[in-house]
């Protein structure tokens, strides 16, 4: 594989499953990137990286690998209760931050590291890897310059029970450690914020790439026989009408897509889950020449991808094409927004909500 000449230096802390299963292989994959070097608190899983990834560097301490000059920009791969103390104190330290999603647990904390990155003037992306599927990149570029007015954004995310039958067989075996440093508790056993955090995430931020900024939701939850289904109306800056649907776990199959209708053709999107490195069988129809458009054979491998994208940016000074701090927190306070009208039935503004879930 050809790497560049100029390579990010970059470190990556945490090497629990989404660092074993994503990131450690897109690092080594993409072609402007070195890691450089890697850090956990747990010595059998930090050992066990390193003798697989061979990175140049291995810290125990986060502080430690933050004040090595080589370090240039750190991967931050941790449970979500980390994400904001452990981005800030990378920007504190200079570095530049690709933090996994959501950016946060609440709005508060998520403002407060804006604060500080507008300071510091570094790069910051949210690992929304979505927004590097070639078929979702593809259906943006339509929607901006053919599609016109949109009148309508659907979309919907349903995990499957049968989602990890797929999923275990394409994955490598995570290995864990009982020394891992978890959050207090257990954020798991809340399954609404759970399911809200992780999967919401995903739906918010695909609805707000494709369709614009929200600013209200009315949102109803069902739960039965174990799983959840929030049904969220929607409302856009543009004026446009949305819904949005999370449904864990539907009895069938995985499904994740959406669908727009505009003033000059449509858009409907198929997308898969991110393990398949697959593109989202996308097609978009145009008024103009009555023809359906769809892209084929594109490099699909998003978390790649999404690190090269994060690495143009800081080397390069590319425009910035995954989700940045304003995004992160955008959706923050729609997940937040969706939780309060689900507990109440009202439809909230974004603009009105504080606190986390």
């Amino acid at each position: 594989m050809n790497k560049d000449s100029r390579l990010l230096r970059l470190g990556i802390l945490g090497c629990g499953p989404i660092s074993q299963i994503a990131h450690f292989d897109a690092v080594r994959k993409a072609h402007n990137v070195e890691l450089y070097a890697l850090c956990d608190l747990a010595d059998d899983l930090r050992e066990r990286m390193a003798m697989i990834h061979s990175p140049r560097a291995v810290y125990r301490r986060y502080e430690d690998m933050l004040e090595d000059p080589l370090v240039e920009a750190v991967i931050i791969g941790v449970a979500d209760q980390y994400h904001v103390p452990l981005a800030l104190q990378a920007v504190n330290a200079g570095k530049h931050v690709l933090v996994e999603k959501p950016l946060g647990v609440n709005i508060e904390e998520c403002e407060m590291l804006r604060a500080r990155l507008l300071e510091r003037r570094l790069v910051l992306q949210i690992g929304h890897n979505r927004r590097f599927d070639p078929g979702i990149a593809f259906a943006r570029r339509f929607i901006r310059e053919e599609l016109g007015q949109i009148m309508a954004f659907k979309s919907w995310y349903c995990d499957s029970t049968h989602r990890y039958t797929m999923t275990d067989n394409l994955q490598p075996i995570p290995l864990l450690s009982p020394q891992a440093r978890r959050p207090g508790g257990d954020p798991k056993s809340d399954k609404r914020r759970y399911f809200i955090l992780t999967h919401a995430s995903h739906l918010v931020d695909t609805a707000r790439f494709l369709g614009g900024e929200l600013t209200a939701v009315r949102a109803r939850l069902l739960e039965r026989f174990g799983a959840y289904c929030w049904f969220i109306e929607t409302e856009f800056a543009s004026g446009a009408l949305g819904h949005l649907d999370l449904t864990i776990a539907v009895r069938g199959d995985f499904e994740e897509g959406f669908q727009l209708y505009g003033e000059h053709g449509s858009v409907t999107g198929k997308v898969y889950l991110p393990w398949f490195h697959k593109s989202s069988q996308v097609e978009c129809f145009s008024e103009k020449d009555r023809q359906y458009r769809r892209p084929l054979g594109e490099d699909a491998h998003s978390y790649k991808l999404q690190i090269e994208g994060f690495t143009n940016t800081i080397l390069q000074g590319a425009p910035q094409h995954g989700a940045d701090i304003d995004d992160g927190i955008a959706s923050m306070r729609a997940l937040v927004a969706i939780a309060r009208s689900a507990e109440t039935g009202e439809r909230v503004r974004l603009a009105d909500v504080s606190g986390g879930l």
